[in-house]
């Protein structure tokens, strides 16, 4: 008998799926089961919401979907806070939950929840199994969905019964009919937007992550080159501060016009105020999105297009060559002015002062004297990336997580995107090294974030996929006690203390490598222990608790 999970798992290999991140349940079993015959590997993970963040690194990585199973009611509940980071990191992935037999609907069966409605308003769909023939089909549909338009995260709830089910005769969809079809960008669209550009003097192109270097290659560049524009990526929920680009928000305030290509037009552009001088082109496969540009922009929005942002850009890079965009005004001038912007260095606003202050906190804790600035530790660290054939670079959000995404810089690089939400460094961590063998993974994070999934440190032993967690320590919630002393006073910082924890202790304890850092002068040579390890390893470094770099827009 060919079971529905056995249909079920023969489609994921069918779609070129080799790994699913798991955390394992009663529902689910049969699927484990299935996995065995595909050839598919489990990396079983800690947390359910974990699975979710290493589908999601995943997905960036391979440019394909990013698969996490995990179990019903509980299980579920648990992964699905990580498809809001998903959601607006524009990453395909498909979330497999189990769920309670069909046949046992209202009778109160055990882990009996509704799934499809708690997951729905994170997802581009979220739907219930109900025939274990249509399984294969079902798979193909959402994934295609998952991959097409502004790439997103979808949901598949598996019923026990469904999964044990005999499938019959259906086999599993051939592999195209997993991959979707991007429809063309009408060429009158494309001409619209290269005659805006050539009229314009100082011209912005935006786009989001889903165009960014790690996903995308050298199309960004390829386009500014085409166009004769700058073209920048914000993936950021800084927006306009994103300390990676330096001063940017100057740019955006001289800028008359700006050509989106997928990012939407919210709160990282204050709205479109960060260019009150501008008319706006919008490029968005999403409706919502084009009405949202529309009420934010007002006058200022000139024309919407509905594209792919990939395809817009292939299509505008195309066209640029056969019409000459760079007929118009000379940019030479302003393009390098705002790459200049945007490479910019900047000393952290109020640093001079909580240097100090900070400097006194963490001697009296820990008797070592001035503890290692965060620029000097990343600076450091960046010396290890430059010199590995191959890096991924990996940022978690928060203060320090701010300072590496300012000064880190590897072949690839992952970070906790629009949504702000920290916690998943660990996690990126286990699946880039599981994507990319070999090369030297790196993921920053500030001791709040890396206490989220601190076990995980466990699974990267177990799966063996070794990299080094730097973890910038001012034992505090940094960005939240920044956010007192700005707002209210030294005197009314309340609850955002942490101890310095032994964090690299923990990791040995688990059975990692851990180094303990309080001296600058210690640094390179616990990061070369560290590296040659060959094992997962924490390199724990007592930081001063500054407020992270940004430019004007701060």
């Amino acid at each position: 008998m060919n079971r529905g999970a056995d249909l079920l798992v023969q489609s994921l290999a069918r779609a070129g799926v080799d790994t699913i991140y798991s955390l394992s349940g009663n529902q689910i079993m049969p699927v484990y089961d299935a996995c065995l015959s595909a050839g598919i590997e489990i990396i079983h993970t800690r947390h359910e919401a974990a699975a979710v963040f290493m589908a999601e690194a995943h997905a960036q990585l391979t440019g394909g979907v990013g698969v996490a199973l995990v179990t019903a009611a509980p299980g579920a509940a648990n992964a699905i806070g990580p498809l809001y980071t998903a959601r607006q990191s524009e990453s395909a992935v498909l979330l497999l939950t189990g769920d309670s037999p069909l046949a046992l609907d209202g009778r109160g069966a055990f882990q009996e929840m509704d799934q499809v409605a708690m997951s729905a308003p994170l997802t581009k769909a979220s739907r219930r199994a109900m025939r274990a023939d249509d399984l294969g089909e079902g798979l193909a549909d959402l994934i295609r969905l998952s991959l097409s338009g502004r790439a997103g995260p979808v949901h598949m709830a598996l019923p026990f019964d469904v999964l044990e089910a005999d499938s019959g005769d259906a086999t599993a969809p051939e592999a195209a009919a997993f991959r979707p079809e991007p429809p063309a960008m009408p060429p009158a669209d494309a001409e619209a937007i290269i005659a805006a550009l050539r009229a314009a003097r100082r011209p912005l192109v935006i786009t989001g992550p889903s165009l960014s270097e790690t996903r995308r290659g050298s199309l960004t560049r390829d386009l500014a080159e085409a166009l004769d524009a700058p073209v920048i990526v914000m993936e950021s929920p800084r927006g306009l501060r994103d300390p990676a680009l330096g001063d940017v928000a100057l740019s955006f305030a001289k800028a008359d016009l700006v050509v989106s290509l997928g990012k939407p037009v919210d709160f990282t552009s204050n709205f479109g105020r960060g260019a009150p001088k501008a008319r706006w082109i919008v490029v968005d496969p999403d409706a919502e999105a084009r009405e949202r540009a529309v009420r934010n922009l007002g006058e200022a929005l000139e024309a919407t297009f509905d594209a792919w942002p990939a395809v817009a850009a292939a299509t505008l890079i195309e066209r640029a060559g056969q019409e000459d965009v760079t007929a118009g005004p000379n940019r030479h001038g302003w393009c390098t002015e705002v790459a200049m912007k945007c490479a910019g260095r900047h000393e952290p606003e109020g640093a001079e002062g909580a240097e100090e202050d900070n400097a006194q906190a963490a001697s009296d804790r820990d008797g070592d004297g001035q503890p290692i600035r965060p620029d000097a530790l990343v600076e450091a660290v960046q010396r290890r990336l430059e010199a590995a054939p191959r890096s991924v670079v990996i940022c978690d959000g928060g203060e320090f997580g701010q300072w590496a995404q300012a000064g880190a810089h590897g072949d690839e690089r992952l970070l906790n995107g629009p949504a702000g939400a920290i916690g998943g460094g660990l996690c990126y961590g286990v699946a880039a090294a599981r994507v990319r063998p070999g090369a030297l993974v790196v993921a920053f994070m500030g001791d709040g974030s890396s206490g989220f999934h601190l076990a995980e440190f466990e699974t990267a032993l177990r799966a063996r996929t070794p990299f080094v967690a730097v973890i910038g320590n001012d034992a505090r919630w940094n960005a939240e006690y920044q956010i007192q002393l700005r707002e209210y006073g030294e005197r009314r910082a309340v609850g955002c203390t942490l101890d310095p924890t032994r964090y690299d202790l923990a990791v040995a304890g688990l059975g990692g490598h851990g180094e303990y850092v309080t001296r600058l002068e210690d640094l390179d040579a616990a990061l070369s222990r560290a590296v040659d390890s060959g094992r997962v390893a924490c390199v724990n470094v007592m930081i001063e608790g500054l407020p992270a770099p940004a430019g004007a827009g701060h």
